[in-house]
């Protein structure tokens, strides 16, 4: 857990540090530094992280890949409920500690996510979005090497988040890791397909994923509703999961993947 922390405080302190050419975009200051970070992300992705992911795909039956999936939702739910809590939302983080119950019991560890069945809805909270809530503002837009799209608040937000994330309590290194990494990979594997859906629909693709990670988080901080017109999420559900989790997944990008398209705004 030190060590991936220590991993985590290092790539925010390459980005701030690498910074030193500003672009023209006010929200995105270091506009040439964040599309190189982005570059060697998506080139990564591409040599080794979807091959791996494609691999995965190949060899274990879709059945057991959702299993695998629910299994780490269910550990996720946790610090999820923690944050609704931090957020002022205690019926929300009431839900999300009544999923890990039913999910843990009925649903065998978390392998069978029966508690959407029964009307317990997931949440998608984080610490950056706690942050947010507590009036943190955005700050710069950044994109970490590895760990991806950033705002400043989110990318300070990743501590928190690692160290809560229960992969890194396990005492035994080989198996930490090997649990880390069938989480990561599982993750990516939810978004073959979408790489060419995200090349054919976006002229700039790097704008693309930087407009659309802005809006969606200024969404779920406030949880769907409406400010201005402007900032309604009109993206397509296979766009989210595009430019959400193009680069890597939750374990290396850290980008907020919807498994479900947000709720429509409220007015």
């Amino acid at each position: 857990m030190q060590r991936l922390t220590t991993f985590l405080a290092a790539g925010l302190l390459v980005a701030l540090t690498g910074c030193a050419t500003t672009g023209s975009n006010p929200r995105d200051p270091f506009e040439p530094f964040n599309r190189d970070m982005y570059n060697f992300n998506s080139s990564l992705d591409r040599t080794f992280i979807k091959p791996v992911a494609e691999a995965y795909v190949d060899v274990t039956p879709r059945p057991a890949r959702v299993n695998v999936s629910n299994f780490f939702g269910n550990l996720a739910d946790i610090w999820i409920g923690v944050n609704n809590l931090l957020q002022g939302k205690p019926g929300d983080a009431a839900s999300d500690l009544g999923r890990v119950v039913v999910n843990s019991t009925v649903g065998i560890l978390g392998f069978f996510d029966i508690a959407s069945e029964i009307g317990l809805d997931k949440h998608d909270e984080d610490f950056g979005q706690t942050l947010g809530v507590w009036g943190v503002g955005d700050g710069p837009f950044l994109v970490l090497p590895l760990f991806g799209p950033r705002t400043t608040r989110d990318a300070f937000g990743l501590i928190p988040d690692t160290y809560a994330a229960l992969p890194g309590y396990i005492d035994d290194i080989p198996t930490r890791n090997i649990v880390r990494g069938v989480g990561f990979v599982s993750l990516r594997a939810d978004l073959l397909g979408t790489e060419t859906t995200l090349s054919e629909a976006a002229l700039d693709e790097y704008s693309f994923v930087r407009d659309f990670y802005l809006r969606r988080r200024a969404n779920l901080i406030r949880d769907g509703r409406r400010v201005r017109d402007d900032d309604a999420m009109t993206t397509p559900p296979v766009l989210l999961a595009a430019s959400t989790g193009y680069l890597t997944t939750r374990r290396l990008a850290l980008v907020e993947l919807d498994r479900q398209f947000a709720t429509p705004a409220a007015e």
